[in-house]
């Protein structure tokens, strides 16, 4: 501990030399960590208005300097520099300087001087770094610290740090994400550095050395004979200075927020572009063009010469709006906000409605200001920072403000793209697309994936595969939604309406949904309608029922006499909660884990298994149909490794609750102990299923195959391993091959087939596999075995005997039709019980016998969550559902979840620890 204090003993009085909030971040943490801050050298007023860094240096009496330039006709400027050496800094600090500071000035502390640099130095030194790293296509974004010299960037780096860059990020995005925060950081770590001696010099390499100057509007224009993916980083690498142009129509349009779309071409308007060899699309999305290598790039917004800018998608729209009437109110409202921009334009005599607000000399810092300040005076109007570029004007920004204001920017209905298919006696209608925000919307990057049916290899449909950026905008959307939506201000028993409105829309399309999930998971129709979907209608019910039955506790406290004091708990829904649900039970999973989610007042994100997401798309589209606000319910399809991992990590996501496998399970939480949030997980099992000989064993012949084959084995309580009593041992095992070669294996949209196909590919390749090693090992193959000839992904149902403890087969989980079937001695109760707890996994566990001594024996040592008696595969919503040892922790179903919600202390001044008096 001792040597911790001791870094941070030494302080010193520094100089900062720049401008800009980056600027005054560095400056308010210096001071924070205590160092003296003996003057800042800043930029003139610029339309009267203060820079930030200045701003916050005259808050606290810091001596501010605005000199307009350091020197003249290249020699520096004698008064500047020697009112610069009166503060008597010991280090100069420029975290974002435009000026060009003289060497007197640079080698004048006893420190020397350090800089900010947004790149990896030596690569793209100059002052347009950001933009070329993204130009130029790195896969690595950073920043230097470097001891300033009289070259250009060239001096010794002191530290560095980096990123990657990912296919779509822009200068915004990597500097908010990464060089801002992480820089500010830095800076100080820095300083520290050199406070105690510790800061290196390490001279800057020759190789790799780059030297990029300032992109100019004039420099920007596009060049048509380039790949997509150069397309796209110059696009991006000028988003939104300079801003990458074109000619189009003889006029000069400018290109903002493109990305690259890797799917087939859309339908679109064709649009000739002056130097594109082929004419772009006007989308809905928004203007595809084309590289040189026919690949596409995606652009959503498009200016015009006299700033005008427009969603790309509206190009050829020539609906002229009527300028609106607005009330009393309204206009009140206007005043208002022309006051808001009055104080960020104070160079601006009187604000006109032809006032354009970034032509008065507002900039992208000024929005965030205004848009704050509107909300803070008027909470119910929500805009977002591209409303203001999409009006800059003030007569149409108050119309832009007034048309949401009442609502009239919403669409009047869900707008959903089906894939529709005849099959099963019905057409079937299903969403494909992200759902977010309450829009079905195709993935930002748009690309897309096919989902099989199992049951003949044929492809369903392509579906969105979200990205990261999807997953920001989701999340965002749920948290808007909690804390300032319809949702929060909703009480309990409108909440619950809701869900029972939409328990009876799932109910209403019963038959879709099973049909759905039979196609797209392999599940049998029968099983599907009853269990996969029924449970589903069933769960969202039983939780509706709770929302207004969530309460708190009133605590009896020593303190309650002579002061009349009280204590009492409240019970809040946590925020945005992150849901990742597994393939084989897709409908009933969503259900088991977001019904209580909801029902508590929490929103969600739900990523469903890559390979079955279409019932979770059909549950989105029925969540608005019952009323649900948007933001509440999002779904993003897509890969568990990029949106799964990113919504475990998210620092917006309060909880996540995952069912799937172990190893993943342990990676979330990993991930969410990053920012400690609340974590449940349903993980693997190797359920044990006792069978004693004193049991029915007829009853326990069809429980166990139930046991075992039920849903095609891919069950998480499957009873991954039998234990027979060796007298009823053969017998067992004969009737169970009698009762295996009586099932119907086929269709599973046929009324009469038992069962269906395993869920995917790779999974029935797994299964086989899985079979092959339980025969290297040793065990003895009874039946099965094999896959089904047949298309599809058919495997037979399989009986394994003669397996032993230590067989792979034993100890890991199979997740499909394998029956496992070890032999215990007669009457060895305990040897048998350790047998069965000899596993990692703690999930469901079973015993059949007719002594309910014995069973209640049994059940009392099991380590499982949950026990069987007599009975297997019974779940119901009322009943809580878990594991416990690697099968994870926390509970499904059952009364309301208390993780799921937050119990706070209410507390007079602060909500962790209030008292209130009684009167």
């Amino acid at each position: 501990m001792w040597r911790w204090l001791l870094a941070y003993q030494h302080k010193l009085k520094l100089a900062l030399i720049g401008q800009s909030i980056f600027g005054q971040e560095v400056y308010n943490k210096l001071r924070k960590e205590g160092h003296k801050v003996v003057g800042v050298f800043t930029v003139p007023d610029k339309n009267g208005q203060a820079d930030p860094l200045a701003l916050a240096a005259e808050k606290d009496g810091t001596p501010v300097f605005k000199f307009p330039k350091w020197r003249a006709k290249g020699k520096p400027i004698q008064e500047v520099v020697a009112a610069y050496k009166s503060v008597g800094a010991e280090l100069n600090v420029l975290p974002f300087c435009t000026q060009f500071i003289p060497m007197d000035v640079i080698d004048c502390p006893k420190h020397g001087s350090i800089i900010y640099h947004p790149s990896i130095l030596p690569r793209h030194r100059g002052a347009s770094a950001i933009n070329w790293t993204l130009i130029q296509g790195d896969k690595k974004a950073g920043f230097t610290i470097f001891w300033a010299d009289d070259g250009l960037d060239t001096g010794p780096i002191l530290l560095q740090r980096e990123c990657d860059v990912g296919q779509n990020d822009t200068v915004d995005d990597l500097y908010n994400r990464f060089l801002f925060p992480e820089g500010v950081k830095a800076m100080v770590e820095a300083v520290h550095l050199i406070a105690d001696g510790k800061a290196p010099r390490i001279p800057q390499p020759k190789e790799g050395a780059t030297y990029e100057g300032i992109q100019k509007k004039e420099n920007a224009e596009i060049s048509w004979d380039q790949p997509a993916a150069a397309l796209h980083n110059w696009i991006r690498g000028h988003d939104k200075v300079p801003g990458a142009w074109t000619t189009i129509n003889g006029q000069v349009v400018t290109f903002y927020g493109s990305s690259l779309l890797d799917a087939s071409v859309p339908a679109g308007q064709e649009l000739t572009i002056k130097g594109a060899s082929r004419p772009g699309l006007v989308t809905k999305n928004g203007l595809v063009i084309f590289g040189n290598d026919g690949k596409m790039v995606l652009v959503r917004n498009l200016q015009f010469e006299d700033g005008k800018m427009i969603p790309a998608s509206k190009y050829f729209s020539t609906d002229e709006t009527t300028a609106l009437e607005l009330t009393e109110e309204e206009k009140m409202i206007a005043e208002d906000i022309r006051a808001i921009w009055k104080g960020i334009l104070s160079n601006v005599a009187v604000i006109e409605d032809s006032t354009d607000f970034f032509k008065s000399g507002a900039s992208s810092m000024h929005v965030v200001r205004m848009l704050e300040e509107i909300k803070q005076k008027h909470s119910g109007l929500q805009l977002q920072n591209e409303d203001v570029y999409m009006a800059t004007k003030f007569a149409d920004f108050i119309q832009m403000a007034v048309r949401k204001l009442r609502g009239e920017d919403k669409e009047e209905e869900l707008v959903i793209d089906y894939v529709s298919k005849n099959m099963n006696n019905m057409t079937v209608n299903m969403p494909y697309q992200c759902f977010i925000n309450g829009k079905f919307i195709d993935a930002d990057d748009g690309k897309t994936y096919d989902t099989i049916n199992p049951a003949d290899g044929s492809v369903i449909a392509s579906v969105s595969s979200a990205s990261l950026a999807d997953v920001d905008k989701a999340v965002a959307a749920a948290k808007e939604a909690f804390e300032n939506g319809e949702w929060r201000r909703m009480n309990a028993r409108e909440r619950g309406r809701l869900m029972y409105r939409l328990a009876d829309l799932m109910e209403e399309h019963q038959e879709e949904l099973a049909t759905i999930e039979s196609i797209d998971s392999g599940a049998v129709y029968t099983l599907a309608l009853k269990t996969h979907i029924g449970m589903s209608v069933q769960t969202f019910r039983y939780f509706a029922g709770w929302c207004d039955k969530i309460q708190g506790a009133t605590i009896p406290i020593n303190q309650a006499r002579p002061n009349h004091n009280l204590t009492f708990t409240k019970k809040e829904p946590i925020g945005v909660c992150a849901i990742i649900i597994p393939w084989n039970y897709p409908l009933m999973m969503l259900a088991w884990k977001s019904a209580a989610c909801l029902a508590a007042g929490n929103t969600l994100v739900l990523k469903p298994a890559q390979v079955t997401p279409l019932t979770s798309l059909k549950f989105a589209e029925l969540s608005a149909k019952a009323g649900f606000p948007k933001g509440v319910i999002n779904i993003l399809p897509g890969s568990g490794g990029l949106v799964g991992q990113h919504l475990s990590e998210h620092p917006d996501v309060r909880k996540v609750g995952f069912t799937g496998s172990t190893p993943t399970g342990k990676q979330i939480m990993k991930s969410a102990a990053a920012n400690l949030k609340k974590v449940s997980l349903e993980l693997g099992g190797k359920s044990p299923l006792i069978i004693f000989s004193d049991c029915e064993l007829d009853r326990a012949v069809k429980m166990g195959m139930g046991a075992v084959y039920f849903n095609k084995g891919e069950n998480c309580i499957a009873a991954g391993r039998l234990f027979v009593e060796e007298s009823i041992h053969d017998e067992f095992v004969r009737k169970v091959v009698e009762e295996i070669k009586k099932m119907k294996i086929g269709d599973p949209l046929d009324r009469s087939t038992d069962h269906g196909p395993q869920n995917h590919k790779a999974h029935l390749e797994k299964l086989l596999q899985y079979c092959e090693t339980g025969v290297k090992e040793g065990a003895t193959l009874v039946y099965g075995g094999r896959q089904v000839c047949r298309p599809g992904f058919f495997m037979e149902p399989t009986v394994f005997t003669d397996v032993e403890d230590h067989m792979y087969i034993a100890q890991e989980e199979s997740f499909g039709p394998v029956m496992v079937i070890s032999k215990f001695k007669n009457g060895d109760i305990d040897g048998v019980l350790q047998r069965a707890n000899a596993t990692e996994y703690g999930l469901a566990s079973g015993v059949f016998t007719k002594d309910i001594n014995k069973a209640l024996y049994i059940s009392e040592k099991l380590e499982a969550g949950t026990v069987f008696i007599n009975t297997y595969n019974k779940t119901d919503v009322a009943a809580p559902f878990g594991g416990f040892k690697l099968s994870g922790f926390g509970k499904d179903l059952g009364k309301l979840s208390p993780s799921l919600i937050s119990c706070l202390r209410v507390l007079i001044n602060e909500k962790s620890n209030a008292w209130v008096q009684c009167i």
